[in-house]
């Protein structure tokens, strides 16, 4: 009498990731680190980067707040206005822009794939790794090792990186990608000088 065998699980010929396939064309090992020397650790290993992640910067924990007047007043872009002449309250750009700080870090882009969201060459955006991605968010994804800097879309169970450039094809994820989601960009800052 034969018992049914389970077939889940366990080795499978032609199962799994395919031999000398990574970034690196050589086989890989799984090694437990500290939570906090993650970010430090894969900024090590992935210093030449694809994509549009130029550099990857954690935030200092003993962030110092210096808040800053803020003119709630609003001002034209197009016309000039007689500006108030007195200050309404305090502005500190941590509390702005960032909610958890301890989950929270910043990623300088580089090129022109996310220009049509408003993130341009050589800014910082800020990404939260404690909020949960959702179809339509910005997000910073590893694929097979590489970051970007992506609208995520999701269909039938089905992932896809989307630039917001027209010049650029979405990024269809499969199987035989390791693909993850490391955080939703809740921010940008750009320097004009």
């Amino acid at each position: 009498m034969n018992k049914n065998k389970n077939t889940h699980g366990g080795l499978r010929t032609g199962a799994g990731r395919k031999v000398n396939s990574g970034i690196y064309g050589e086989a890989t090992k799984v090694i437990r680190v500290p939570e906090s020397k993650v970010v430090d650790i894969q900024r090590y290993i992935i210093q030449p980067q694809s994509g549009n992640v130029a550099d990857i910067i954690k935030t200092n924990p003993s962030l110092s707040y210096q808040p800053l007047d803020l003119f709630e007043h609003k001002v034209p872009a197009g016309f000039p206005s007689p500006a108030d002449d007195h200050i309404e309250k305090k502005l500190d750009l941590n509390d702005y822009l960032i909610k958890q700080k301890e989950a929270t870090f910043f990623v300088r882009i580089k090129g022109d794939s996310m220009i049509d969201a408003g993130i341009h060459d050589n800014d910082i955006v800020i990404v939260d790794k404690s909020q949960k991605a959702s179809n339509g968010d910005i997000v910073l994804a590893s694929i097979d090792g590489d970051f970007t800097v992506k609208l995520l879309s999701s269909y039938k169970s089905k992932y896809r990186l989307l630039a917001a450039n027209e010049k650029y094809k979405p990024i269809e994820i499969n199987e035989s990608m390791q693909f993850e989601v490391w955080g939703v960009v809740t921010g940008a800052v750009r320097k004009f000088k």
